[in-house]
């Protein structure tokens, strides 16, 4: 390997290169390793002549036993050599396929974005996941393989040839043909593996995309066209995979076939030569020996062969698709040069893609640092693009851009990104945590590539950021959700004095909107389950659901006189579940029960039992069934029945038992609701409120954090739970938060980078009035004079605060000035803000 392959872009690189780079040491073990098995199969072959000739022919026993012995030692050590060698070729193959992902991705991840417009993600993860492993796998024999097998085809040749030339050559003579015929028909499975390779990735591209726009196939039901354009390459890739497969079985079948003529030249003229007496019986029965040998390296070789067109077709057409330059090359010896002013001079910019669509033309404007900028115009004018180009998202393709007098085309990108910040309209949130998400943009900026030198901002910047963003709230709200850890108990005792406070001074205003635990009374906004143990399972996920199936509960039941009156309430509840199936309230409500058109016939045909024969004769499946929709029920929640008062006469009667009876036979599997002690197994908020909201609505949960707030400031650990908080899971993709909360989260993440310039491409479209009104007011108030801003625009009605206005039409600036300019002017702007 030279030094100008590992120099190379990761695309160009051979795939050989993978083999060695940093591989070589193991590698030269691999050969050494290699040499000794080699030497190692040879020698059973000696022992076999020399125990026939030698031992048996001459009645010798004591050489019998030493042949032998050689023998088995030999075998043995071939043995042990050829592990230790495979996994070697393992470590080298898994190792090579690492160092190839992680330099691709890399690699990948950092091309233009006009790629990716053109590239499903399902064409990459394949590419990453699947098209790389084989080439990784054959990286680890690339060396190994000839080598071993080369060097045992010389040694068994060499030893036939010491045993009788004549027959050596009459046997090895069959090996050029094959030599020949193979690679003819190997080169055409070649070609119809390469179309193989594309019409998978084609396959793959159009699985992402219907995937990825389930949501648009499931809206408009076009479920019959999305199955036609899959049934298309599906059908066209097993033609092309029977073709390929047809010749791989045919190399196969003409190498096995020739294989098979060797022993029968061996038997014929072998036979020939012993019965002439020109060779011994035992020179006869080691050719054989070796002859049979001699077939397994050059199978090894012939499958070392397709192996390798194999992953070399895979390889070259994987990298040939990513081998374009990084959409921004770092120049060498680049200076930080920092923009202490933030002002942006744009000079007859403009863009054409690479398809040679014009998207700009001679665009030019000037704003001073500080000064803050609304871009305005119909889709498609150009205004997103302006926005790429000022962030060196795209290159443009002609004029001048200038950061503080910096052309951005010589500036690094890290410069770029350290000191302008861009929020998208549809912003990206990654899998993880709040805090994850929020230090992202902060920590590439400041790390430098270096993820051992970032120090993390203290945790105040973070909740600062989140509280200009109007992200804290909802922080606050899903530390509240959090579940402490038992041995959390400094905290605890926190949330238990706040609770007393909470029902000192809020208890009476806020009894109309939070149903209180009360012992002595039913909850109706609690599970049926829950108002009986009048507590909570540790493991609310798995036990609650389960109960009606455990048969210990099942037991206390019965002793409690619930089953029966459970049954009942199952039968009503299963009723309305058959009967109003389409009801998404009633889905959301049993989360037990899947109404899939299966499941229905068979909740139908459960129903004409019941109404057969009476309750108590239901087999124990169809009781837990029941038992469970009565003790999931919550009817403040959901008002289907009406519980009964000698029902619930008896829940609180059975409540007074259960204390001590789950101590006998649950202790450590649920807790209960006592004023002065913290409820494990509930969130932070349920300790406070002791109890549940009767109302879910923005008007009751934002009082009750308000003054649920107050106290945590007033005890001190306001800070614990927004990191709690901060930590809450947002899921695939941030798919548990709204898209007005991706929005402020995103704005969050620019905002701890504290950028210099601000550029946001109708990054707020998602917000509430009330959420917009608060950007706006940082925009126009707190960012002035500090930060120069750059804001495409959506909403027309809080543009009068910027200091100057942009009008995009077709890809021109048409008008720039202030908002009284552009009103005194009555050009386009004044059309597109005043209709007129």
């Amino acid at each position: 390997m030279s030094e100008s392959d590992s120099q190379k872009r990761v695309t160009q690189r051979s795939l050989f290169f993978w083999a060695v780079q940093g591989n070589l040491k193991m590698q030269l073990l691999l050969l050494l390793l290699i040499v000794g098995m080699v030497f190692f199969r040879v020698v059973p072959l000696e022992m076999q002549k020399r125990i026939v000739n030698d031992a048996i022919s001459l009645g010798k026993f004591d050489s019998l036993l030493l042949y032998c012995g050689i023998y088995i030692l030999a075998v043995t050590a071939t043995a042990a050599i050829k592990l230790a060698a495979n996994y070697l070729q393992a470590v080298i193959g898994e190792r090579a396929m690492l160092a190839m992902r992680k330099d691709l991705y890399a690699h990948i991840i950092q091309l233009p974005l006009h790629f990716f417009r053109n590239t499903q993600p399902g064409m990459v993860v394949s590419a990453l996941m699947t098209e790389l492993s084989t080439a990784g796998n054959f990286a680890g024999m690339a060396l190994a393989v000839p080598i071993s097998n080369i060097l045992t085809l010389l040694a068994f040749a060499g030893y036939l040839l010491w045993l009788n030339p004549q027959l050596a050559l009459a046997t090895l003579g069959i090996y050029p043909v094959v030599a020949f015929l193979i690679p003819y028909l190997q080169k055409k499975a070649n070609h119809l593996n390469k179309k193989r390779v594309d019409q998978s990735r084609l396959l793959s591209s159009q699985v992402a995309e219907s995937i990825t726009g389930v949501t648009e196939i499931n809206v408009h039901g076009a479920y019959d066209q999305e199955k036609r354009k899959f049934n298309v390459f599906a059908e066209r890739l097993r033609d092309i995979r029977t073709k390929w497969s047809l010749l791989r079985f045919a190399i196969k079948t003409v190498n096995n076939y020739f294989a098979s003529l060797g022993p029968f030249v061996v038997f014929l003229f072998g036979g020939y030569l012993v019965m002439q007496g020109e060779l011994e019986l035992g020179s006869l029965v080691a050719f054989l020996s070796a002859q049979e040998k001699l077939y397994d390296p050059w199978k090894e070789l012939i499958e070392y062969y397709q192996v390798y067109q194999d992953a070399s077709v895979r390889y070259y057409r994987t990298m040939q698709y990513f081998d374009i330059a990084k959409g921004h090359e770092e120049l060498p010896g680049l200076e930080p040069v920092g923009l202490p002013e933030g002002s942006i001079d744009v000079e007859n910019l403009g863009y054409v893609t690479c398809k040679g669509v014009t998207l700009l033309r001679a665009v030019s404007f000037s704003l001073h640092g500080g000064e803050t900028m609304a871009l305005i115009g119909f889709s498609g004018s150009g205004k997103s693009t302006l926005i790429h180009c000022i962030a060196k998202m795209f290159d443009y393709s002609s004029g001048s851009i200038r950061l503080d007098g910096h052309e951005v085309k010589t500036m690094g990108k890290r410069e770029i990104i350290r000191n302008v910040g861009y929020i998208a309209q549809q912003p990206f949130i990654f899998s993880g945590t709040i805090r994850e998400n929020l230090l992202y943009a902060h920590e590439a900026a400041l790390a430098d590539g270096n993820p051992a030198e970032y120090e993390e901002p203290e945790l105040d910047s973070l909740i600062f950021a989140l509280q200009q963003a109007g992200m804290f709230v909802d922080v606050i709200r899903f530390g509240l959700n959090t579940v402490l850890d038992h041995d959390d108990t400094g905290m605890m005792e926190k949330i238990v004095r706040i609770r007393e406070q909470f029902q000192t001074h809020f208890g009476e205003e806020l009894e109309q909107y939070i149903e209180f635990y009360n012992e002595d009374d039913y909850l109706q906004h609690c599970s049926v389950a829950e108002n009986i143990i009048f507590g909570t399972a540790l493991d609310r996920q798995h036990l609650l659901p389960s109960l009606g199936a455990n048969l210990r509960f099942r037991s206390f039941l019965d002793s409690a006189g619930l089953t029966k009156p459970l049954l009942v309430l199952g039968t009503e509840l299963l009723e309305t579940v058959v009967t109003q199936s389409e009801s998404e309230e009633l889905a959301r409500a049993f989360t037990v029960v899947v109404t899939t058109p299966e499941q229905l016939s068979e909740y139908r045909t459960f129903l004409v039992h019941l109404g057969e024969d009476d309750v108590s004769s239901l087999t124990s499946d169809e009781k837990s069934s029941l038992l469970t929709l009565a003790l999931q029920y919550i009817p403040g929640s959901y008002e289907i029945t009406e519980i009964s008062q000698e029902m619930k006469r008896k829940v609180l009667q059975a409540r007074r038992e259960w204390s001590s009876w789950s101590k006998q036979n649950f202790s450590g599997f649920f807790s209960h609701f006592a004023k002065d002690r913290y409820i494990n197994g509930q969130s932070i908020l349920n300790n406070i409120l002791f109890g549940n909201l009767k109302r879910v609505d923005d008007y009751a949960q934002e009082l009750v954090n308000q003054n649920i707030i107050r106290l945590l400031i007033e005890e001190d650990c306001l800070e614990s739970i927004a990191e709690a908080g901060m930590e809450y899971q947002l899921g695939s993709m941030g798919n548990l938060l709204s898209g007005g909360q991706k929005q402020k989260l995103s704005i969050a993440r620019v905002l701890l980078k504290n950028p210099k310039i601000i550029l946001m491409d109708e990054s707020t479209s998602a917000l509430d009035n009330k959420s917009q009104a608060r950007i706006q007011n940082l925009i126009e108030r707190r960012w002035r004079k500090s930060r120069t801003v750059i804001a495409v625009v959506h909403r027309l009605d809080g543009i009068e605060g910027y200091d100057r206005i942009g009008v995009m039409k077709d890809g021109q600036l048409a008008e720039f000035g202030t908002y009284a300019e552009l009103v005194e002017q009555k050009g386009l702007f004044c059309e597109l803000v005043f209709g007129s």
